[in-house]
């Protein structure tokens, strides 16, 4: 099943969500005040990553409850190599102040030799950051700029049957064009809007203690200067009334349903440096995926603990539009990730 969502409150009074499903609009409007969870389980994020195919820079706000955590990472695709730095606050419950829509509002962290700002007017987005000793090192700077916002986006409400009062409402807005730069000490890259795109992933909600997630992105300009892309992912949470599975060709979603990443095993691990599939359960997407890079993360603190293997590389298939039309695509860079959290 397809839930579409209508338009009106995401939550009841008590805290739980009034339908589940998705759109392509913020159909459902987000709350905090609403929510009836104990803030030690609130989650929130806005994260945004920045590529050409050749070079990405992921920037995260979130306030997951007992900690804020902000990070920037640098994906040199070219030289299949990665680094990341972040702050952690202790604590924060909600005062970095989240909007409740991802069409407005600002959100911004200063501290601890960090600034990030995530600015939003009506639609014209920009990025800007300092981050002294970022790697231990040289001092991060940047400034992207974020335009032509996409038609469609990926918005979906998902509730948890564990818990009632448990949801995730998300959306995705991939494609954007980008333009602008970023520096580590005196070494400047930019980002040229001919080439470089960005997407958001926005995510409010009320988590259970253990999750497993699958999620995929891509985003690609055509050298006839169209773009594509997709969101893809699965893995937590009760999906019975929508996937959240999206395939955009200019800023138009077409919707799928069920999708499977096949991470090949080796001596029943996880091999994710191996050649993946990935498919839907229509015959309507497949996909081989050659990953270049594994962005790993791993923190075990006793009760808390997360394993992310962020993988980018490059995806070729095929995929079925709404309207029966195939198209073919060839070693489109994006990645997929596998993320394991007890949180």
């Amino acid at each position: 099943m397809q839930n579409r969502l209508t338009k009106g409150r995401l939550l009841d009074d008590e805290g739980r969500l009034l339908q589940a499903g998705y759109s392509t609009t913020l159909a459902r409007r987000y709350d905090r005040k609403y929510v009836k969870a104990s803030k030690w389980r609130i989650k929130e994020w806005d994260y945004y990553i920045i590529s050409d195919g050749k070079k990405s820079i992921a920037f995260t706000l979130s306030d997951i409850g007992y900690i804020g955590l902000m990070s920037v990472s640098v994906i040199d695709l070219e030289k299949a190599e990665y680094r990341t730095s972040s702050k952690i606050t202790l604590f924060p419950f909600g005062k970095y102040s989240f909007p409740c829509s991802y069409e407005d509002g600002d959100v911004k962290y200063e501290s601890n030799g960090l600034k990030l700002y995530f600015r939003n007017d009506k639609g014209e987005r920009e990025i800007e950051c300092e981050y002294k000793k970022w790697n231990g090192k040289d001092t991060l700077t940047a400034k992207i700029k974020l335009t032509d916002p996409p038609r469609d986006a990926m918005v979906i409400a998902t509730p948890f049957k564990e818990n009632e009062r448990a949801f995730y409402y998300n959306a995705k807005l991939n494609c954007m064009t980008a333009r602008g730069y970023f520096a580590i000490g005196d070494d400047k890259y930019v980002f040229d809007s001919s080439s470089a795109l960005g997407t958001l992933d926005w995510g409010r909600g009320v988590w259970t203690y253990k999750n497993v997630w699958y999620w995929g992105s891509m985003q690609w300009r055509l050298r006839n200067g169209h773009t594509i892309g997709f969101n893809l992912g699965y893995g937590f949470g009760d999906t019975s009334q929508a996937s959240e599975n999206m395939f955009f060709t200019d800023g138009i979603a077409h919707k799928l349903g069920n999708v499977t990443f096949g991470i090949p095993q080796r001596d029943g691990e996880d091999d994710f440096m191996k050649e993946w599939t990935i498919k839907d359960d229509e015959d309507r997407l497949f996909m081989r995926f050659r990953p270049i890079v594994d962005r790993y993360d791993g923190v075990n603190a006793l009760i808390v603990s997360t394993c992310q293997h962020q993988v980018f590389g490059e995806f070729s298939g095929y995929v079925r539009l709404d309207d029966g039309t195939m198209i073919e695509f060839e070693s489109c860079r994006g990645f997929a990730e596998k993320v394991i959290n007890k949180w």
